[in-house]
């Protein structure tokens, strides 16, 4: 006993103040790897429509030269 408190409710606390950190971890660590999808995706549908707008391009240029 130290100070009139089992030495095991001081080991709850601990463990408690560290399962709380470890979720903090977690959380942050998750939100990092939705950061990293989102912009991946976005590059990808980014990268889509730079493609359709040089095909768009393109074949107004093939029409106006057809004219």
């Amino acid at each position: 006993m130290i100070v009139g408190v089992p030495w095991w409710v001081f080991l709850m606390i601990i463990f408690i103040f560290l399962s709380g950190y470890m979720a903090f971890r977690a959380m942050r660590a998750e939100r990092e790897l939705e950061h990293q999808f989102i912009e991946k995706e976005g590059k990808v549908y980014m990268d889509r429509l730079e493609e359709l707008r040089e095909q768009k391009s393109k074949r107004e240029r093939e029409q106006q030269g057809s004219e």
